[in-house]
């Protein structure tokens, strides 16, 4: 059963980010996001968790016609962007989207 956003992850940072949408570092930033998104499934699962709002694995795991261990790896790659969080919950790992790296996308490729 899917939990809610308040039950499984932290309050996110709702603080203005304020840096460049240009530039080297700011490049480095964008090709990294279009990377771990540049995979179908990996835009699903985003998708489903925007949809949902927080979602464990196994949840995650029963939405798509793959094994376990490649929706982790998916999650893995989400995860190390940024682009979503992990929070232990006993046995399982509960996923949110971090609506702060969201934004950031966001503004990212509204600057190209």
């Amino acid at each position: 059963m899917a939990r809610t956003k308040d039950e499984c992850c932290p309050e996110p940072d709702e603080r203005p980010d304020l840096r460049p949408v240009e530039g080297d570092e700011a490049d480095e930033e964008l090709a990294a996001f279009a990377k771990a998104l540049g995979h179908v499934v990996r835009v699903q699962i985003l998708r489903l968790l925007l949809r949902r709002g927080t979602c464990i694995c196994g949840e995650i795991v029963d939405e798509l016609p793959l094994a376990q261990s490649t929706v982790s790896q998916h999650l893995k790659v989400l995860k190390e962007a940024g682009l979503i969080r992990g929070d232990v919950d006993g046995p399982r790992v509960c996923y949110c989207v971090e609506p702060r790296a969201l934004r950031r996308l966001k503004v990212l490729v509204a600057g190209i």
